[in-house]
């Protein structure tokens, strides 16, 4: 696949960088309007999301370099080379919560309300997003056959996408692609649930793309490694457990109490 989408002036946009910034920008979108369900600012909205996307960008292309330090060590200046590739989904999930976390500590406001409202729209971003790494030719499976990949229905456009020199390969960005696109619309659907808990969208983001993404990478080639372990399973597995334990804590709480969809239409103090 070209990674070129088009060039301007002598500049060459590739389609990782432009697939990101449309993912993001429907992501901010979708997390101000939900926002205004519950009164929040729009200027409150827009500047967080702003903060928690910048520091998510660095935080997970310094997660990527710091597990191929053995490269990046003699090749310093790549590291700013992020058209290329080379973001750890993690990475960034970890510094954007981090900023989340400070930012909405400073003006009093709950943590975890926020996050329950972003992580919906983030799915959908990480949907979008990982078909940058169909035109960089990366973040694919194991060597295949043309025959299986269309047992598998996969549009001839993709699988002739993933032939790499002579050879086919499983789209993995594609299958989590698609995991992604299925869990935000259940996240959807979940998020009027009534009696829906703060904090539990939350876990169950956690959950449902740890699970998904412990058996995709264990298909995937090009895993950013720790020992003989692969580090994005190690996560999934922590990011597992985690959200469960916490979803089981949070659906002991009473039947009407701390529900992510009340103080709808009720003004926001800061």
């Amino acid at each position: 696949m070209n990674p070129i989408a088009f060039t301007i002036w002598g500049f060459e946009v590739r389609w990782y960088s432009l697939l990101l910034l449309i993912a993001m920008l429907l992501a901010i979108f979708l997390f101000i309007k939900e926002g205004k369900r519950f009164n929040f600012p729009k200027d409150f909205l827009f500047n967080l999301a702003f903060w928690v996307i910048i520091i998510g960008i660095i935080s997970a292309r310094l997660y990527y370099c710091i597990f191929n330090f053995s490269y990046y060590k003699d090749n310093l200046l790549d590291i700013f080379k992020i058209w290329e590739g080379g973001l750890a989904i993690h990475g960034g999930l970890i510094g954007g919560f981090i900023t989340l976390i400070v930012y909405t500590k400073r003006y009093k406001v709950s943590t975890i309300k926020i996050s329950d409202m972003a992580l919906v729209p983030v799915l959908l971003a990480q949907s979008i997003g990982r078909w940058g790494n169909f035109f960089n030719s990366e973040a694919h499976g194991p060597a295949t056959t043309y025959y299986h990949l269309k047992q598998l229905h996969i549009p001839e456009k993709i699988i002739e996408g993933m032939k790499i020199g002579n050879q086919y390969y499983h789209p993995t960005f594609f299958y989590e692609s698609i995991y992604c696109f299925v869990g935000f619309i259940l996240l959807l659907i979940i998020r009027r649930y009534k009696y829906l808990k703060r904090g539990q969208l939350t876990c169950l983001y956690m959950m449902y793309y740890s699970v998904g993404r412990f058996f995709i990478e264990s298909m995937r080639t090009d895993s950013l490694m720790l020992g003989g372990f692969k580090v994005a399973q190690l996560v999934s597995i922590t990011l597992f457990i985690v959200g469960l334990f916490a979803f089981v804590i949070l659906s002991r709480k009473g039947r009407f109490e701390d529900l992510y969809n009340e103080g709808q239409n009720q003004p926001i103090e800061f």
